[in-house]
């Protein structure tokens, strides 16, 4: 089991304290004022960044109190042409029409549709040339630098012969090529080791992508095959993009969310 179920455990064993709830609403309750007390006297950048951050969510807030509103948005329909005699008890009553609900079911179907090829991680650190590259020197008075070793995670094809050493421009390393990752499907919460098709693009530039260097956010292609994957249509799915989520180069392995 792992280490920090032990709370889980102990709630599904005996439940939670008979205060628990009540604390917790009490916390939730408190927080208001505690973020208040917080905004008054923070100063600096630190009151920027506070306020940068209240904006967005107070924003995000009344968008989603608007959007709930204009389901049960009632208005006057004045362009709307009564079909027919209408009894003198309802000459004098305001036509209502719902109209924004059409609008509404359209719009959020664009977004579970845009939502869905969203990637996990929109914003990712760039990195500088001197971190990806290792100046290496050579000749005989090794004044010649013009070749460069990667320090970072590569994939290279299957297919893939070394340059002769003499006019090889990037090295790299056998010990930081990778041919597997593994991918988490966002759906089915599984996670499974697949084999790297190529590297679709690195965030960094199209040299590195050229290069087939992985780092945190690069978009990859892997090979879903075994997975059982089939489209509309019946055909089997062979390959998939999934975006890297973590920084290979430290933890040894490739780890990345297919996109669904």
């Amino acid at each position: 089991m792992p280490q920090g179920d032990y709370i889980d455990l102990h709630r599904k064993r005996y439940g939670y304290r008979l205060d628990y709830f009540e604390k917790k609403r009490k916390k939730a309750a408190r927080e208001v004022h505690k973020r208040a007390a917080f905004a008054q006297k923070v100063l600096g950048l630190k009151a920027k960044l506070f306020a940068k951050k209240r904006y967005k969510e107070k924003a995000t807030m009344k968008k989603t109190i608007a959007m709930h509103q204009e389901r049960d948005n009632k208005h006057k329909a004045d362009d709307a042409v009564p079909t027919g005699a209408m009894p003198a008890y309802l000459l004098d009553r305001e036509a209502t029409a719902r109209a924004k609900i059409l609008s509404n079911t359209i719009k959020q179907k664009r977004k579970e549709k845009a939502g869905k090829w969203e990637v996990p991680l929109p914003k990712v650190r760039p990195i500088a040339e001197d971190e990806m590259f290792k100046v290496l020197r050579s000749g005989k008075r090794r004044t010649k630098q013009w070749k460069r070793m990667v320090t970072k995670v590569t994939f290279v094809g299957p297919g893939f012969t070394r340059k002769p050493p003499k006019y090889e421009r990037f090295i790299r390393p056998t010990g930081l090529r990778f041919t597997k990752a593994h991918v988490t499907h966002p759906e089915l919460k599984c996670t499974f080791n697949l084999d790297i098709l190529g590297v679709k693009k690195n965030p960094n530039g199209t040299m590195y992508t050229s290069l087939g260097v992985i780092t945190k956010g690069t978009v990859i292609e892997v090979n879903v095959s075994d997975l059982g994957l089939v489209t509309p249509g019946g055909k089997v799915v062979w390959g998939k993009y999934a975006q890297v989520t973590n920084n290979p180069e430290n933890d040894g392995c490739i780890n990345a969310v297919l996109l669904v």
